[in-house]
């Protein structure tokens, strides 16, 4: 998902193991108050109410720079604040993120230097962290060089193109950069990023934080239980305001069809990871409202553009018009996905469908096999990690349709864990992948996929002038002329096909009609903090 290209394999691959969860996960309190700042503040209560939301997985770390899965996110954004964050807008009646506008959160204004290298951040006045303690600049250089430091985070850094990160005063921040980043704001609005309370880190283990809190956030997190549930209670005296909810619990449901029954029925108030199956079942409940956004989740099937017969253009053109499309989007996903027609996720700014024109068309397909030398076919190998059924079925039906033009694909499946590890060595033929670019910008998702040092380029794509395009683009300060540089890299990735482009996923969220508040980010975290249940 991120680069300083060759740390995104920590984020892919990290699965933070921990010896042992405790089940309770409290903050420090600040010495002399153990019932630390929610109890002692005089600031307005909030809102009542609680909210039980059904997760598939518990969660591995609650540490912000080593977090990498949707449950430990979710934490992290529940308990801490960042010091800046992404505006909201209306997309056809839905509220999402506008990752092109940077707002203010523990920064409450920045001023950036003539050259684009220095970055100087005011901070909020009279926050306060959940012990009690002060935010302070210091604060600022703690966390930021936690994530230079960590084991997941640190490509972020890297990524940012970080020089140094000085506190001017005590409410003054300065970070330089080593040259002009124009994601370097959207890098740091993201949760990895957290301010952590860095007076109540003095004395404690390298691995507190694996398993407590030290945020400023909205909430605290009361209980965690890997195997069952969290529970997240408001922060009553919250700089921003209290929750309107008063507690969250996360119910860890692995099965889906577990998790659309408790919906369902009316036992839980919200549910993520819905299968797309599900959906029309679950809108026909009167009670229930069902959240399916667009998403910059694609889906993909990639060639090794090393490996013959996939090193000749024509043999990967041919392939892509002989996949089934509309049945991909309506028999596998029930019209929940849409056809991806780019690298490049369509809600992705500078997004265009240049080059695009594989359509279903059999008789395409075989003019193209002709063409490149191989009218009678060939034969290969897809590997398949396990864990998705949506990727097996999509294998199948693609299956099929090779068949009819003398191609023969055979699916080796493997576990997720080994498909990973086989991944990482970029010999394999072909395979399905899934990417999900939490920066919402072309050079992030380019740079990592398509670029030819790109550290998640396990297919193999080199092209010269892709390359160029992405290096200029990184050094445009001009919009406009970045994304028109953008635009040419993604119209000759697409014309020169190294992927199938299968589909773009919608981020499906189910949840009791009483809730309101829900906003759709590109990393798919809950915002709990908007949330009310009336």
């Amino acid at each position: 998902m991120k680069t300083g290209m060759k740390y995104f394999l920590a984020l892919v691959s990290l699965c933070v193991v921990l010896a042992g969860c405790a089940p309770k996960a409290n903050p420090p309190a600040a010495e002399g108050n153990s019932k630390g700042q929610n109890e002692t503040s005089g600031q307005a209560a909030g809102g009542s109410g609680t909210l039980t939301v059904a997760f598939s997985e518990g969660g591995t770390t609650l540490d912000p720079a080593e977090a990498s899965d949707l449950t430990s996110d979710t934490f992290v954004i529940a308990a801490y604040d960042q010091l800046v964050t992404y505006g909201v807008k209306n997309v056809d009646g839905a509220d999402v993120a506008d990752t092109d506008n940077i707002k203010p959160m523990l920064a409450k204004e920045w001023e950036v230097s003539d050259d684009q290298l220095t970055y100087t951040f005011k901070l909020q006045e009279g926050v306060k962290f959940h012990s009690g303690n002060p935010l302070t600049a210091k604060s600022v250089v703690y966390t930021f060089d936690r994530v230079k430091n960590s084991n997941s985070g640190s490509f972020l850094y890297g990524m940012a193109d970080i020089k140094s990160v000085t506190a001017l005063d005590d409410s003054t921040v300065q970070m330089v950069l080593n040259k002009p980043n124009h994601m370097f704001l959207q890098i740091i609005a993201l949760y990895n990023f957290s301010i952590v309370d860095d007076v109540a880190m003095e004395g404690k283990p390298a691995d507190f934080l694996n398993t407590n809190t030290a945020g400023s956030g909205p909430f605290l997190l009361e209980k965690w239980d890997p195997a069952s549930e969290a529970v997240l209670t408001a922060n009553k005296a919250y700089w921003q305001g209290a929750p309107k909810l008063d507690k969250v619990t996360l119910k860890f449901t692995k099965e889906a069809s577990n998790r659309v029954m408790l919906l369902d029925k009316g036992d839980i108030d919200m549910a993520i990871e819905i299968p797309p199956k599900d959906v029309a079942s679950l809108e026909a409940n009167s009670a229930l409202a069902v959240k399916s956004n667009a998403s910059n989740r694609i889906l993909y099937l990639a060639l090794n553009n090393k490996v013959k017969p996939f090193d000749n253009v024509k043999v990967r053109q041919a392939m892509a018009y002989a996949v089934p499309y509309d049945q991909l989007i309506n028999d596998v996903m029930h019209g929940q996905a849409k056809i991806m027609k780019s690298s490049v996720a369509s809600n992705t700014p500078g997004f265009t469908d240049k080059g695009y024109g594989y359509e279903h068309s059999l008789e395409k397909a075989k003019q193209l096999l002709a063409e490149a030398g191989y009218p009678d076919g060939f034969t290969f190998d897809l590997t398949l990690g396990s864990g998705f059924q949506d990727w097996e079925d999509d294998a199948v039906l693609i299956q099929a349709e090779l068949a009819k033009i003398g191609v023969t694909m055979n699916i080796n499946k493997v576990a997720r864990a080994q498909f990973l590890e086989m991944q990482k060595q970029k010999n394999l033929t072909a395979y399905i992948s899934k990417w999900t670019s939490f920066v919402n910008d072309p050079s992030y998702h380019l740079g990592f996929l398509m670029y030819s040092k790109g550290s998640s380029n396990y297919h193999n794509y080199s092209n010269a002038e892709v390359d160029k395009l992405w290096e200029q683009a990184n050094l445009e300060p001009d919009l406009d002329k970045r994304n028109e540089l953008y635009a040419k890299a993604q119209e000759i990735i697409t014309t020169e096909s190294p992927w199938l482009y299968l589909y773009e996923y919608n981020r499906i969220v189910g949840m009791n009609s009483k809730v309101s508040g829900y906003v759709y980010y590109p990393d798919e975290v809950i915002r709990f903090y908007p949330l009310s249940k009336n």
